[in-house]
């Protein structure tokens, strides 16, 4: 153990063993999980296709007139057929031994750091003080072995680092304790370690399998948002890849009736059955889809077969998205992006990199995930200044466009404005579209305002908040030009003194040792 870590609480026997210091190997099934058995069904496609010219290679004589199987049972070659099975099942073995063996890790109190590779060796290493995020998914394969991908999001390009794959039970409490080094806290959380080993395989599987994706002791039950079964499929039939595919149907249809020709039947189904197979994929990762608040972050679990849950810690989250499409309107309806320093290999509800916190949600919904997401940012106003922000017409709090823009806004200019909030930065734009963005005061790079020729004869300006890469651009058009630049000095003088402020790299370091 790590000598500068000192506890006054226990954790569990095999997440202390495994966060010693010393290298430790993975699941032993991680070569299978990985790729083996995909490798082997390859082999046996192979073997299937080539018998005939693989039993000629060892047995001259076959004329491959016949089934090979009838000849090596009819001519008493089954003892060479079964030795060479074995030898085949024998380099196998050998080869995944080889690579499990060849595959280790360890965890300091300052990094979790992996080494792999058979002829070309590769070591990767996470700093804890750089960790975006943690990630557990447990594909449902996976899960039948009782195995989780624990993957550790940095900053950067395939910077992650991958421990795949570990005992699934393990996973959740080895997280917890690296995420208790990140914070900066020396003070270990009580874990019990439950005594399984009496237990059958079989009873542990299964209560693996059933086990709700948040631990219900993590988080208080009022913290915990969770997406209701009607308004998802609602959300998915009023989505705007819905309504082309339903065009694209009553086109097809127009043109049968006027051509009397099937020929575009070819043309669109194809089309339609690649939408059928992304909402299919859609539905059923975003099953059991919650969204929690934890001592070490907020915490985004959904999948009902293969699952992912992941812990985003305090200070990660660079810029907030709250969006709603016209079609979403009338049900109230909104979702949630988020921009974020880091890219797990994990995919989100909608098949696209977790940016995605809230799919679909209504009002109070995303005003308790904001505040579970940025707690010290909006303030007590909290919910007053989102719900502002999301629905008003305008004459509010926020500055808002003045009315010489409607040349340039004519549907959203009473509602396109910006608001400094304590710690955070409010930008509200769109009348068909809403969008509100939220960009934390210490996660801001940099401010721009920029005014070009059209611009500048109405007197106005763009603002342009610069933060990491991602879906969400935090700028805001056709402001009075005074205005922006008005906003322009103040946030640079906030930015500065929020980024001096923050301490959000160690997150928990204030607590007692």
């Amino acid at each position: 153990m790590d000598a500068g870590l000192h506890r006054t609480e226990p954790v569990p026997e095999t997440v202390a063993r495994l966060t010693d210091g010393e290298w430790h190997r993975l699941h032993p099934a991680s070569p299978l999980l990985k790729g083996g058995i995909a490798l082997i069904a390859i082999l046996g496609v192979v073997l299937a296709n080539l018998r005939e010219r693989l039993i000629g290679l060892f047995l001259p004589h076959y004329d491959e007139g016949g089934d090979p199987v009838d000849y090596v049972l009819n001519h008493g070659f089954v003892v060479q057929a079964l030795l060479g099975i074995v030898v085949v099942l024998l380099v196998l073995i050998a080869a995944f031994s080889v690579s499990w063996r060849m595959h280790t890790f360890r965890i300091t109190s300052e990094v979790v750091e992996v080494r792999s590779g058979i002829l070309f060796r590769t070591n990767r290493k996470a700093r804890l003080d750089r960790i975006q995020g943690i990630n557990i998914v447990r594909p449902f394969f996976a899960r039948l072995f009782g195995a989780a991908r624990l993957e550790i999001s940095q900053a950067g390009h395939d910077a992650n680092v991958q421990l795949a794959y570990l005992a699934s039970g393990a996973a959740d409490d080895l997280r917890r304790e690296i995420l208790r080094r990140a914070s900066g806290t020396t003070v270990a959380q009580a874990s019990p370690v439950a005594a399984i080993a009496g237990r059958r395989l079989i009873d542990r599987r299964m209560e693996e399998l059933l086990a709700p994706e948040l631990d219900p002791g993590l988080a208080e039950p009022d913290s915990v948002v969770k997406i209701h079964l009607g308004r998802l499929l609602g959300s998915i039939a009023l989505s705007g890849g819905t309504a082309f595919a339903a065009l694209i149907v009553a086109g097809t249809i127009v043109w049968i009736a006027l051509t009397g020709q099937l020929f575009g039947l070819f043309v669109v189904l194809p089309s339609l059955v690649g939408f059928g197979s992304y909402y299919v994929r859609r539905f059923t990762k975003s099953l059991r889809y919650s969204i929690a608040g934890t001592p070490d972050g907020i915490r985004v679990g959904f999948g009902l077969l293969s699952t992912s849950n992941e812990t985003l810690p305090p200070g990660r989250i660079h810029s907030v998205e709250v969006s709603q499409p016209l079609t979403w309107r009338p049900a109230g309806w909104w979702q949630i992006r988020v921009n974020r320093a880091s890219h797990t290999s994990g995919r989100g509800s909608e098949n696209q990199a977790n940016t995605t916190i809230l799919p679909v949600g209504n009002l109070l919904e995303v005003i308790r995930v904001l505040e579970l997401m940025l707690p010290d940012l909006i303030g007590q106003r909290a919910g007053g200044l989102i719900e502002s922000g999301l629905v008003s017409k305008g004459d509010d709090a926020f500055t808002d466009s003045p009315r010489r823009a409607a040349w340039l806004r004519p549907l959203s200019w009473r509602r396109n404005g910006f608001l400094v909030a304590p710690g955070s930065l409010l930008l509200r734009k769109g009348a068909l579209w809403r969008r509100l963005i939220i960009v934390p005061q210490a996660r801001l790079q940099s401010v721009a305002v920029v005014q070009g020729p059209v611009l500048r004869m109405l007197r106005l300006a763009d603002i342009h908040l610069h933060t990491v890469n991602g879906p969400i651009r935090a700028s805001l058009d056709a402001i009075d030009r005074d205005t922006a630049v008005g906003f322009f000095e103040r946030v640079a003088e906030l930015a500065v003194l929020a980024g001096e402020a923050d301490t959000s790299h160690r997150w928990r370091s204030g607590e007692a040792s």
